[in-house]
């Protein structure tokens, strides 16, 4: 008895830890002496304070006890307490349904045993129910039900309460007036009560009502008044409220800066009062506040934490609402397709929940996925229903958004009136409202539709407001948006250093933003696609000014960033300034001496290809090639041109299962172009050369009297990363690889890196290799992999090479490759190569069941390759496709680049899928050269060479494949005997 009178004491002081200790024990007597009856309640006010600490589920276990064990003896009216409780508990999981069957059957025993104030207080759990569905109207309804009997029935306290929901119901509804009215009706009676709890919670609803009229400052003004009292009475969690309400205010009043330390307040009071669910919406709410500043990283870190409480506790409202904003913030990133899945798995959860308010954000968020991914229509039929709700229900700060997205939408669709109207009413709903920050997104928003009606001057006005508020409220990424689109209207009037300046700005900003991302490479990447106009935009305009250095350097600093991260974090310290040297205060000679002679820095602009040719010692010289017209952009055509030149030469074409691809398919279209016995004759020949004559003309001959030397460095975009350079036929029928050792690397500062990397970095002993791994038992996409006969004797020949035993089948497991990536100086794989991304199919490693190996048991990936401390100098990927990958502003997204931003110095990979027999025979020749101390293009040069006029390995997609990617590393061997 004792023990339960303990925990009700502490109950009602709000220590519901201290209370779920005394209770447990006060459970534990009970059962033990059998007290059936004292049970029942022990679980009623457990289930109350596991629900008050956040618990919910175990709040129901509880609860649903009590309800089994109070109708066990009879005791009918604790009964319909134990279903009023449960009812809360199940609405606070998110289950509706089941909130209010429980509540229907409270009701139901309130009723048969004449309890008119248990009613009531029924009526009013039934309305919040039917409110957090966004049923406003049949929460109205029962909320005056509650009313009418509290008056009815005298009970003062009760009819406060009614007051307090009523005005909450109609804040939802956007009807303030009647908000305000009813709170104040609630603060007159708890005032009139003496009820200094019930006065911090009046004045904490006032505050809300205000800060959805947008008067913030009496918001915060009563979330202070709030704050007070539950600092004076010792309400910890009332104080945590507060915090939360005042940081939801600075919010909504685009003040990030000052919301932050209230969201991480109330977050240290959730945690300090053990409540779970309150924690989870504190991280959530927290994560809002970080990518509202553009610190994506901290965002999501947070919404990770809420996510992960919510779904121990059971909390589908806070799991719908973290998949939401996880959304907005993957969206921000430029990651749109997970975004969207994001969004959808929101709106699967509040349709399930039945939040009526809150799907109609939901729709303007998958809006916005759809909208980013290109799919206009679609984005517009979102919106539009997304206003439909909104409308329905009120919400006039959420109806202001979706003007600003369907405005957007009618912007792509070139609808530029349409588009006006909605971003004038989303700018006039910001101003009523007082959201500083969405009134600045809709000034941004009308200047680029100004800019394109080539009205300047509103133009101007409109980003110039823009970029104000944008550092009022510390947005980097709104900072640098406006910043840009400041410097395109600058350069529309022929003001090209004020553009210029203002580009720089720009680029500045969203490196800031780039370095909080810190060791998120994913994030980096999606984020510099999103923004690729505004590092585009600053070099073509340098270009066109003529300033060379100056555009090749602003050209590099968007190069291969993430990648440059990655290496920096390997070799050495980051860098505190800009990428650029000449940023960072080095003169152009500094920045560009160290580089080998012949690099060619190539880039694509609008329908020209840019080459810049740097040579050491000498002035850099800038070259443009005139390659399409009309809607056709340079990339499109280079692109169409490679394709071509793939289907003339045979690498798209014939695929057979020996080959060291993942995909296995065949193109019988082209089979008859396929065969490898040299059937194809004069005429195939010549179609050949007549496609890499192409590229030749494309790419070389704008720049052929600039090279100088035997070597050509290659720093290619798009989809010339992918080019094989050595292949290009010149005006002589001559390949390049005839007169040019050539290599690729991913960006100047990537070489650079690897330069000045401290000499002991890499290892200089030490080699790893594999060939031949045991694949016979893996399904690839629902299709056996076959061995690699020739792969063995690869590996076999190159072991006695440099004097190592290699991993050959069975032994050449996932895992144990990976255990020894790290500690050598070369690394052969021959295997199976993955088509999309060059990742490597390996034996798999041995699982616990008799299932057939997954793809992680076999399939060496990017990010297990960066997980690796690398210090090879070389790494040689003898397997299909290994030089391929996603092309995004970043470069090729692939296994290559992974080694290389593992740790590894240079990087020899294939272009396409590489017969089995012929890349054994090159990987002879190559090592033949390189153990004669040749550096690693020298050996490749003169493999293809020697490959090139041999009878049964002489076409060109025997040979031309092979690129060296890094730096030209000679390695030294014992010669084999």
């Amino acid at each position: 008895m004792a023990y339960s009178e303990l925990g009700i004491a502490y109950c009602r002081l709000g220590d519901f830890k201290k209370a779920v200790e005394y209770l447990e024990l006060s459970l534990e007597i009970t059962k033990e002496m059998g007290d059936t009856g004292r049970e029942g309640m022990t679980y009623i006010n457990l289930g109350v304070s596991y629900g008050s600490l956040g618990d919910f589920k175990k709040a129901v276990d509880c609860l649903e006890c009590a309800a089994k064990t109070t109708r066990a003896v009879g005791n009918i009216s604790a009964e319909g307490t134990a279903y009023s409780n449960l009812g809360s508990a199940y609405r606070n999981l998110g289950d509706f349904k089941k909130a209010i069957d429980c509540h229907e059957r409270s009701l139901e025993i309130a009723k048969k045993v004449g309890d008119k104030s248990s009613e009531g207080h029924v009526y009013g759990n039934l309305g919040n129910d039917y409110r957090s569905r966004g049923d406003f109207k049949k929460a109205i309804e029962y909320f005056e039900r509650s009313l009418e009997i509290a008056k009815e029935t005298g009970d003062i306290e009760r009819e406060g309460n009614a007051y307090s929901n009523l005005g909450n119901t109609y804040g939802s509804l956007g009807d303030i007036k009647k908000a305000l009215d009813y709170h104040e009706r609630h603060l007159a009676i708890v005032k009139q009560m003496g009820d200094v709890v019930g006065e911090g919670v009046a004045y904490g609803n006032l505050g809300l009502a205000y800060d959805g009229l947008g008067d913030f400052k009496k918001a915060v003004h009563y979330h202070e008044c709030s704050l007070k009292i539950a600092k004076k009475v010792g309400n910890l969690a009332g104080e945590g409220n507060s915090y939360g309400s005042l940081a939801s205010t600075y919010d909504n009043m685009g003040d990030f800066k000052n919301a932050i330390p209230y969201h991480e307040r109330s977050l240290e009071i959730a945690k300090k009062v053990g409540d779970v669910a309150g924690e989870a919406k504190s991280y959530c709410n927290l994560g809002v506040a970080w990518g509202s500043i553009g610190d994506f990283k901290t965002a999501i870190d947070c919404y990770e934490r809420s996510m992960k409480i919510a779904k121990e506790v059971g909390a589908l409202d806070v799991e719908g609402n973290v998949y939401c904003n996880l959304g907005i913030a993957y969206g921000n990133l430029g990651d749109f397709k997970t975004a969207k899945d994001c969004h959808e798995r929101s709106l699967e959860i509040v349709k399930q929940l039945g939040e009526v308010a809150v799907e109609g954000n939901v729709y303007s968020n998958l809006g916005n996925a759809y909208y980013n991914l290109g799919d206009f229509e679609s984005a517009i039929e979102n919106h539009q229903h997304a206003l439909e709700i909104l409308q329905k229900v009120g919400d006039t700060a959420g109806e202001g958004r979706v003007y600003s997205n369907l405005g957007d939408a009618h912007y792509s669709l070139g609808a530029f009136q349409k588009a006006i109207e909605y971003h004038d009413r989303d700018l006039q709903i910001a101003k009523d409202v007082g959201d500083i920050a969405s009134e600045g997104n809709a000034y941004g928003n009308l200047g680029k539709i100004y800019h394109s009606l080539e009205d300047f001057k509103k133009a101007m006005d409109f980003h110039e407001r823009h970029l104000e508020i944008a550092k009022e409220v510390e947005d980097k990424v709104q900072i640098g948006t406006s910043l840009y689109n400041i410097g395109a209207v600058f350069q529309s009037l022929g003001s090209f250093d004020e553009s210029v300046d203002y580009y720089r700005h720009s680029v500045a900003t969203f490196n800031d933003v780039r370095r909080l991302l810190e060791f998120k490479d994913e994030w980096k990447m999606s984020l510099r696609n999103l923004h690729q106009s505004v590092y585009v935009s600053l070099w073509r305009l340098l270009a066109k000014q003529e300033k060379i250095v100056e555009a090749l350097l602003s050209a590099e600093q968007g190069r291969a960033q993430a990648l440059n991260d990655l290496m920096e974090l390997k070799y050495g310290p980051e860098r505190t300034e800009a990428d650029s040297g000449k940023e960072s205060g080095e003169s152009a000679d500094d920045v560009l001496s160290w580089l080998p002679l012949n690099t060619v820095f190539i880039a694509l602009e609008e329908t020209e290809v840019i080459f810049w040719v740097l040579q050491k010692g000498k002035n850099v010289q800038l070259r443009r090639k005139q390659i399409s017209e009309g809607d056709v952009d340079a990339n499109t055509a280079v692109q169409s041109l490679m394709l071509n030149t793939q289907q003339k030469i045979g690498v798209r074409s014939g695929i057979k299962c020996d080959d060291r691809s993942l995909d296995m398919k065949r193109d019988e279209n082209n089979a008859d172009e396929s065969s490898s016995d040299g059937e194809r004759g004069i005429k195939s020949l010549t179609l050949q050369k007549k496609a890499l004559s192409k590229l030749y003309e494309t790419i070389i001959s704008p720049i052929e009297d600039l090279l100088l030397d035997n070597e050509v460095v290659f720093v290619p975009e798009g989809p010339l990363c992918l080019a094989p350079f050595s292949a290009f036929v010149d005006s002589n029928s001559e390949y390049l690889c005839e007169s040019f050792k050539i290599r690729l690397i991913p960006s100047l500062t990537s070489l650079k890196l690897i330069s000045d990397c401290p000499t002991d970095y890499h290892c200089k002993t030490g080699a790893l290799i594999v060939g031949y791994p045991w694949v016979h038992e893996v399904r690839y996409r629902g299709k056996k992999l076959k061995q690699l006969p020739s792969a063995r004797e690869e590996a076999q020949v190159i072991g006695r090479i440099v004097h190592t035993d290699p991993l050959i089948g069975e032994e050449a497991t996932k895992n144990e490759v990976l255990k020894r990536l790290s500690s050598v100086a070369l690394v052969h794989i021959a295997a199976h190569g993955r088509m999309e991304t060059g990742e490597i199919a390996l034996a798999p490693n041995p699982t616990q069941t008799s299932q057939k190996p997954a793809e992680a048991d076999y399939l060496l990936t990017m990010t297990e390759v960066l997980s690796v401390h690398m210090q090879a100098q070389l790494v040689v990927l003898s397997c299909c496709h290994s030089a391929k990958g996603e092309i995004k502003a970043e470069g090729v997204v692939g296994i290559a680049r992974a080694f290389l931003g593992a740790g590894a110095r240079s990087v020899l990979v294939s272009l396409w899928a590489i017969d089995d027999k012929a890349t054994l025979e090159f990987m002879k020749r190559f090592y033949q050269h390189l153990v004669e101390n040749k550096s690693a293009s020298e050996a490749v040069n003169q493999a293809m060479n020697s490959m090139r006029e041999s009878e049964e390995f002489g076409e060109v997609k025997h040979w031309a494949p092979f690129v060296l990617i890094g730096d030209d590393v000679t390695r030294k061997f014992a010669k084999h005997k």
